[in-house]
């Protein structure tokens, strides 16, 4: 028997293509916004883990040299011992981070002492926009904020 040169196969319809691409189209409606605001969520997540781990190396210093290190010294007397007063007498010469972590945003963290918002001192993060302030990913994150 011989086969006919005809193809016997079918291919897809109009209607049919319309129907695949309408529901790819409302299911990335549905789920595209819902990943476009993943990554800022975890930026904030990331934030507020540095802070935190900021936080404990201050902690650690304050314990060795009794006191915090003031504005003008910085966070960087986690790093490298600090000039001026306070005198980080018992200043761990192993230091109390490797290296200061920039925030999710490119941007140093701040750091006040003594602080407007808690206590002993602030440290933070500007958020997504850089400035003092703001709402929503843009808010500030700092050792005051949950």
């Amino acid at each position: 028997m011989k086969t006919s040169a005809k193809s016997s196969q079918r291919g897809f319809t109009l209607i049919e293509i319309m129907v695949v691409v309408v529901i790819i189209g409302v299911l990335g409606a549905i789920v595209v916004p819902q990943f476009m605001s993943r990554p800022d969520q975890a930026k904030v997540t990331a934030a507020r883990t540095d802070i935190q781990a900021i936080a404990t190396a201050l902690e650690m210093y304050r314990l060795d040299t009794f006191s915090y290190p003031s504005t003008q010294q910085g966070l960087e007397a986690l790093v490298t011992k600090p000039a001026g007063a306070p005198v980080a007498k018992n200043w761990n010469p192993q230091g109390y981070l490797k290296s200061m972590p920039m925030d999710p945003w490119g941007k140093p963290y701040q750091y006040l002492n003594p602080g407007t918002r808690s206590a002993a001192y602030d440290l933070f993060s500007l958020g997504s926009d850089g400035v003092p302030g703001g709402e929503g990913y843009a808010a500030d994150i700092g050792n005051w904020s949950n």
